[in-house]
């Protein structure tokens, strides 16, 4: 799998009562980079994401992918292109996980006799980077949340995307699997971005994070330059302080009411 460039131009979102919920958002991300979207609850994240993946499609503006509006793409180009891991999964899914995988494939269906073994060959390697070998004759729905999460990144990444967007990957996972997640992040080469809450994760897997407040851009960069305290207490509302640690040399963010 490889990246593509992201470009969004003046990107903006309204309800259909004319409510604006994401004000114009500008911003270029490079090839095989990850981009951390960062914010309160309310702030726009999940609706920028939206737009990333196509389910909203922009109130204004422009969505490039290597250099072609998303929306000029087909359905099925477009799933080749990008998929996207959602917060919130279905529990009533009457299939396997194995077979949950394999969606992952339909975009790529084309008939030739020998697909079906690399589809497998692919599906298995998305069911052992997931750690989930061990589930995949498991039904979906007697899963928990963070075993339902692992396995529609496993679909996603089943998709062979360029674009991988994840909204709160390790929404629901212990914190081994919260670390396999944020390893697999780190050793993927696409583009990825994803919303997080712990901006202490989005500092270390990160390579630009995007700060919202309330719809508008607050920042956006690299990481140590967007999430400074002055910035972080303008979008969260509340006290900041920065803190290393002597052995690592590690900054880490704490906070206060």
């Amino acid at each position: 799998m490889t990246g593509i460039d992201l470009c969004v131009r003046e990107a903006s979102w309204k309800t259909g009562q004319g409510r604006t919920i994401l004000d114009p958002v500008s911003f270029e991300l490079p090839a095989g980079e990850v981009l951390g979207i960062a914010g309160a609850n309310g702030a726009g994240k999940s609706t920028l994401l939206r737009l990333l993946y196509r389910f909203l499609k922009p109130h204004t503006g422009t969505l490039l992918v290597d250099g072609r509006d998303l929306w000029h793409l087909s359905a099925r180009e477009a799933a080749r292109t990008i998929a996207a891991v959602l917060q919130e999964q279905p529990t009533d899914f009457a299939l396997s996980v194995r077979e949950i995988v394999v969606l992952g494939r339909r975009p790529h269906a084309n008939g030739i006799a020998n697909a079906g073994k690399r589809d497998a060959e692919i599906v298995d390697d998305c069911l052992r980077k997931m750690d989930l070998h061990s589930y995949a004759d498991r039904s979906f729905g007697t899963l928990s949340g963070g075993e339902r999460q692992r396995v529609m990144v496993a679909r996603a990444l089943a998709q062979e995307p360029k674009l991988l967007v994840l909204d709160e990957p390790t929404n629901h996972l212990d914190i081994r699997h919260q670390l396999e997640i944020v390893e697999l992040i780190s050793d993927l080469n696409i583009t990825i971005v994803t919303s997080l809450h712990d901006l202490n994760l989005a500092s270390r897997v990160c390579d630009k994070v995007l700060l919202l407040h309330e719809g508008r851009l607050v920042a956006h960069g690299a990481p140590e330059t967007v999430l400074t305290p002055g910035n972080i207490e303008q979008a969260y509302s509340v006290q900041v302080r920065l803190e290393q640690l002597s052995a690592s040399r590690e900054r880490y963010l704490t906070f206060h009411l």
